[in-house]
């Protein structure tokens, strides 16, 4: 998994490329505080190689929780900033910190 931060100069953005290697996935889906934990907000698009990619614009400045939904399965991303405990999931989610 590997998440690329672009900061936009221009305005108080940063461009957010979340990439998943899920070769035997259907669908997979980002998911945090940036869209309510919304299952179908953020799906992110098969390539062909079996990866799925994405692309959110989040906010400069702020901190993110948050968690891959491959096949309805939770996943946290390795190169996350950092992990929180969530005790309604009871299990950590990955931080992202803009």
């Amino acid at each position: 998994m590997a998440i690329k931060k672009q900061y936009l100069k221009s305005k108080p953005v940063c461009k957010v490329t979340f990439t998943v290697p899920a070769k035997g996935a259907k669908k997979v889906a980002v998911i945090g505080t940036f869209n309510n934990w919304n299952t179908s907000a953020s799906k992110l698009r098969k390539l062909k190689n079996g990866t799925f990619k994405g692309t959110i614009d989040l906010a400069k400045g702020e901190n993110y929780e948050f968690r891959y939904l491959v096949d309805n399965d939770y996943k946290n991303d390795e190169e996350a900033d950092r992990y929180i405990w969530n005790n309604y999931a009871g299990a950590e989610n990955a931080v992202l910190e803009l």
